[in-house]
């Protein structure tokens, strides 16, 4: 522990702090992303608020409720260091979704929220903005295109983290599509695809 840093908030303390964002907590498309995001202490209860606004918005329908909660764990990130803990958060998070979606929903939500987690749920220092190879983290952009479509787009995640100095100055005459240009883009996937 004291190797490494490592800190266990307590979970009054953080629902403390996601009080103070609590509506994008309850966005279901917002992105949450938690640097040195452990077993997910973090990330566990913004997914959980999320899928608490799946349920009120798309609780009537299953097909909705499933793809929305999908979605909603797709607007979830972390970054980890120690390798344990990225396959603790993963898992955590998995369980999560899984749990909120039934024994009817099957083996292939659970595959796809894997498939998910394995680029949402990085190993790397986020400091560096490196994985665990040394190479730039590189996270997608999943949307819900609706039907049971979701896209993906990846970008680097140092390239991501200059759009603040992007929003004034030098490059305000451009448009965001203009300036941050997405490393790949896939074809729209379903569930079963992501799951693959």
């Amino acid at each position: 522990m004291s190797d490494h840093g490592e800190v266990f908030t307590p979970r009054w303390l953080v629902d403390d702090m996601l009080d103070l964002v609590k509506s994008e907590t309850e966005r279901i498309d917002s992105r949450f992303l938690e640097p040195a995001c452990g077993s997910g202490n973090f990330l566990l209860p913004v997914l959980e608020r999320k899928l608490a606004a799946v349920q009120a918005r798309h609780g009537r329908s299953d097909f909705e409720k499933r793809h929305y909660a999908l979605f909603a764990l797709m607007c979830v990130y972390g970054i980890e260091l120690l390798p344990d803990n990225v396959a603790e958060c993963r898992d955590n998070l998995a369980a999560t979704l899984v749990r909120f979606l039934g024994p009817s929903a099957g083996n292939e939500w659970y595959r796809a929220a894997l498939a998910v987690l394995s680029v949402n749920v990085v190993q790397g220092n986020a400091l560096k903005m490196t994985d665990a190879s040394g190479e730039a983290i590189l996270f997608p952009e999943w949307g819900y295109l609706g039907r049971g479509k979701f896209q993906r787009r990846d970008f680097r995640l140092d390239d991501l983290t200059q759009r603040a100095s992007a929003a004034v100055g030098l490059f305000e005459a451009f448009e965001e599509h203009e300036i941050f240009t997405p490393v790949r883009t896939y074809a729209a996937m379903t569930v079963k695809e992501i799951a693959g």
